[in-house]
């Protein structure tokens, strides 16, 4: 395994930045850290660096301890969302600099650069300055100077945050193809769970300093282990109480908390459903377009959701009487989750906290 983080706890005072958090990640991977504001990323990816040290637990690099070596022999790339490239230095110069302090040869350092250049899609940018450079230029800059020393873990941390919302999602693609061409393991913090879902092979969940759950973004997706998660990860309505909803009468976990993805329910005029006895009757309170389809809001039981409509339905309007048709819910307590399908129990899984 590449990278090893073992029970990793950080304190800055009385705030705790992160608590025993626990991680493996395999030579290659590209992995996304996701999370709120202030729920411990930024606390890891600075500990990896070696520019925290932690209070407790180990960092292991290839089986090797790694705690108290310091970032320049750690084998680090770092790239910051301000892309902090030195301004009086045009693009060779900037990528160069980290060859440069290697001391490499001339010949090596314009081999290395001129890889670099071709491979980020700079060519005939050598020249320029960085203030003569878009955004995403100086992004792709930035992502070249910190893999021109070849080094052996690449952190990234927000590296889209300060770019327009077209080029972010054109450097998310770029970004997925450089590091599967460069194989280097890359660590990446972002808060946008769309931006991680995208681009990473796995996702790391942070929330409150802990870490939620780890694995591929479709096994978090489809199998949430925490409420947080469920929640965090896409869309979401949460229920106080299922046991009124047919096919969930019997299926309640006690004190437990449902969260229904709005992909779960169908909601439609009494004429369109196929499974009309399964269904809830319900008051359409608001609709919204979202584009490639309708968001509806319906009123049932006195709760509130909300699910999807195709555009090549008959479009509804607040008031209108439907029905409601709830296929899945996730179900949390302390000690498991279940996902439940309408009418169908699946045995519980512990819950990984």
């Amino acid at each position: 395994m590449h990278i090893v983080a073992k029970h990793l706890t950080k304190s800055f005072g009385s705030f705790v930045a992160t608590k025993d958090v626990s991680f493996e990640i395999e030579k290659g991977k590209l992995i996304g850290l996701l999370g709120p504001s202030g729920g411990g990323k930024t606390t890891i990816l600075r500990m990896l660096a070696g520019l925290e040290e932690p209070d407790e637990g180990d960092i292991l690099f290839l089986g090797k301890k790694v705690n108290s070596l310091p970032p320049q022999e750690r084998g680090i790339g770092f790239v910051f969302q301000n892309y902090a490239l030195f301004r009086h230095m045009n693009v060779f110069d900037n990528i160069a600099f980290g060859l440069t302090v290697q001391k490499r040869t001339k010949a090596q350092i314009k081999a290395r650069v001129n890889e670099l250049i071709e491979l980020t899609g700079l060519k005939g940018m050598e020249k320029r300055l960085p203030h003569q450079l878009s955004g995403g230029q100086r992004q792709r800059v930035a992502f070249a100077r910190a893999i021109a020393p070849e080094p052996q873990l690449l952190l990234l941390d927000e590296p889209f945050a300060a770019i327009d919302a077209k080029v972010r999602k054109e450097l998310r693609t770029w970004l997925k193809e450089m590091i599967n061409r460069v194989g280097i393991t890359t660590i990446f913090v972002t808060h946008d769970q769309e931006e991680a879902v995208e681009v990473a092979d796995q996702m790391l969940i942070i929330n409150q300093g802990r870490l939620e759950q780890q694995g591929t973004p479709i096994e978090i997706y489809k199998q949430p282990r925490t409420p947080f998660v469920a929640s965090f990860i896409g869309e979401s309505n949460q229920l106080s109480d299922i046991s009124k909803f047919k096919g969930f009468e019997t299926q309640a976990l006690q004190e437990a908390q449902a969260i229904i993805r709005p992909e779960f329910i169908e909601i439609g005029l009494p004429k369109e459903m196929a499974f009309p006895f399964a269904a809830e009757d319900g008051v359409v309170r608001n609709v919204y377009f979202r584009g490639t389809n309708w968001q509806v809001e319906v009123e049932v039981y006195g709760e509130k959701l909300f699910g999807y409509r195709s555009l090549e339905l008959p479009t509804l309007h607040p008031g209108d009487q439907v029905q409601v048709l709830i296929h899945r819910i996730y179900l949390f307590n302390e000690e498991s989750n279940v996902t439940l399908e309408n009418g169908l129990k699946i045995d519980p899984m512990p819950v990984h906290i």
